[in-house]
């Protein structure tokens, strides 16, 4: 696809019906929610065509990605990176496509891209020292491709997801405004906000499982607030240069550092903070993992942890 092309879908919006745009965008969302990738794109690609939101493109983008259309992807990509107010996810993802590719400067311009405008910003800041350390070092670019798409995924507004009145009042309350800010939370701290009962936690816990996800997994290595607490007790067992090693030191097999990126341990601190019944619930983590993993931790003197 040419960019004058692509140019055109982006700006189709002055001819176009939003509300017939905003019909097909939910059926691609619905369509992804099946893992039917083809049918959504197709749909988001119809309502891209209708609408110059930013959004449909690159949801468009994301899926021709997961398809192998990576030169179409890349082009979406580049088209969202370009305008006046880039897309930072499509930044993110235009980095892992750069970088596939080799072109680690291409890579490191979108990642610097973000970080000019928020230098705070945690992915593309540790995105950005693991491609600067590929320079030097062996990398596991699949491990990172993954990485960077889930938390495209992660910083999905909750607004996006067909949710009820009451749900989303609360939700907007407490301040959770992204998929990654609502897997930050577990049950009894929605459950104790006022006017949050079951049947609104039925309904997002449903959404998220839809989604392979759950509450409280904690995404992108931050605490809860319990975890906090569990992990200031850890101090107390080991030095904090030792909590703060990356997962990677612990030389896990592929499914287990697969099953740890899905709950978005990144340190051995936070690994220490799970329970084995976290671990056991994703998806194709068995009793060999845990085995791996428990005899990996007992080296730097840690352990999972243990519910009372």
């Amino acid at each position: 696809m040419t960019s004058d092309v692509l140019d055109t879908m982006i700006g189709a919006g002055s001819k176009a019906d939003p509300k017939a745009a905003d019909a097909h965008y939910k059926a691609g969302l619905d369509a992804e929610a099946a893992n039917d990738h083809i049918k959504a794109a197709e749909e988001f690609r119809a309502a891209m065509e209708l609408s110059d939101r930013p959004d449909y493109a690159f949801k468009l983008a994301y899926m021709l990605d997961l398809l192998g259309e990576e030169d179409e992807a890349l082009g979406l990509y580049e088209q969202l990176a370009n305008r006046e107010r880039p897309h930072v996810n499509a930044l993110l993802n235009l980095a892992v496509l750069y970088e596939d590719r080799g072109d680690v400067v291409k890579a490191e311009r979108c990642l610097k891209q973000i970080l000019d405008t928020n230098p705070n910003h945690e992915r593309a800041r540790l995105y950005f020292k693991d491609i600067s350390a590929s320079r030097d070092m062996l990398y596991d670019e699949d491990a990172a491709r993954d990485l960077v798409k889930r938390n495209a995924i992660l910083d999905t507004p909750v607004t996006d997801f067909e949710l009820s009145v009451r749900a989303r009042n609360c939700l907007k309350k407490m301040q959770i405004r992204t998929l990654g800010d609502l897997l930050r939370i577990s049950e009894a701290e929605l459950l104790s906000y006022k006017n949050f009962g079951e049947q609104s936690l039925t309904e997002i816990k449903s959404m998220l499982a839809s989604k392979g996800l759950k509450l409280g997994q904690g995404a992108d290595g931050q605490f809860s607030r319990v975890r906090k607490e569990i992990y200031e007790e850890l101090k107390g067992i080991a030095p904090e240069s030792t909590l703060n090693k990356p997962i990677s030191v612990l030389e896990l097999s592929v499914r287990a550092r697969k099953a740890l990126q899905m709950l978005g341990v990144q340190t051995l601190g936070d690994l220490a903070t799970r329970t084995e019944a976290e671990l056991m619930g994703v998806k194709n983590f068995g009793a060999t993992s845990l085995d791996e993993i428990r005899g990996k931790l007992t080296g730097y003197g840690l352990g999972l942890r243990k519910l009372d």
